[in-house]
This record gives structure tokens, sequence and C-alpha cells, in this order.
């Protein structure tokens, strides 16, 4: 599955809420405490990546742009 269609589905199905690419995720209250940490134990899943705890934060997940910069720095550093 396309990346980008993942982490909207996802995060729709979490959220209750439709998304877009650049649609602020976090501050705008799409994804709250709870919600960011389901999101990325889902991302850890289907990446097959490990997100510690404390990169779970706004400069990484505030918009599905910038996940999927995340996720595919991370699977670069997995694979690499």
């Amino acid at each position: 599955m396309i990346m980008e269609v993942f982490l909207i589905e996802k995060i729709e199905e979490i959220a209750f809420a439709k998304v877009k690419l650049d649609e602020s995720l976090w501050s705008s209250g799409v994804l709250d405490s709870i919600t960011i940490v389901e999101l990325a134990v889902e991302i850890e899943a289907e990446y097959k990546i490990d997100i510690p705890f404390e990169q779970i934060k706004e400069e990484n997940f505030e918009t599905v742009n910038l996940l999927i910069n995340f996720i595919n720095k991370k699977v670069a550093a997995t694979n690499a």
C-alpha cells in the first residue's frame, strides 16, 4: 500500500476525521496524546521500524507529509 494512503486511512480510522497531506494533525487536535501513540504503533507494525517515545513529537507527526519523511528516514536507517 502506498504510504500516503496508509497514513491517511489510519489517521482517519483512529481520529474519526478527514485529513489532507499538509493539514495540521497535532496542533489542530486531530491527534491527541493517546491517538498519536496508537498511530505510532500502527506505523511500527506496518513498516517494521521502532519509534522511540521521544521521537513522537510535533516536528515528526504534525502533517502526513512530515510523517512520510520521518518514516522514510527510519526505514532507510533500519535497512542501512
